[in-house]
C-alpha cells in the first residue's frame, strides 16, 4: 500500500504538481494552490504546529505520513519534510491511500 502513495507522489513530482518546503508551501497555500499538505512524521513539533495553523487558515487538508528521508528520495527533493499537492485529483487519490494505510494500522 505504501508503494502506491510513493508512486503517486513521484508521479506528482514529475508532472510538476508537487511543491516542497516550508516557505514555498505557505506561499502556495496563501494563493489557494495547495489541495493537500503532507507533513512527515519526523518534522519538528513547532513546524508542524505552524503548518497546521496555516492549513486551518487556508482550508487545506493535511496528512502526517512517512519520513523525510523516504519522501525526499521518492520525490527527488532532498532534505524536505513538507510536501504540497497542487492537483485536486492527485490530492484525492493520495489522501484516500494514506487514510487506508493508517486505518489498516489501527486495525492491527
Amino acid at each position: 500500500m505504501r508503494d502506491k502513495v510513493f508512486s503517486y507522489l513521484g508521479f506528482a513530482a514529475r508532472t510538476r504538481n508537487l511543491v516542497t518546503g516550508y516557505n514555498t508551501c505557505i506561499m502556495m497555500m496563501e494563493k489557494r494552490k495547495v489541495k493537500l499538505l503532507i507533513l512527515t512524521k519526523d518534522l519538528a513539533e513547532n513546524t508542524v504546529k505552524k503548518m497546521l495553523q496555516q492549513c486551518n487558515k487556508s482550508n487545506v487538508e493535511y496528512r502526517i505520513f512517512g519520513s523525510s528521508d523516504e519522501l525526499s528520495q521518492i520525490t527527488g527533493k532532498t532534505g524536505k519534510g513538507i510536501f504540497g499537492i497542487t492537483d485536486q485529483h492527485f490530492a484525492e487519490i493520495i489522501c484516500k491511500e494514506i487514510d487506508r494505510i493508517q486505518s489498516e494500522k489501527e486495525g492491527f
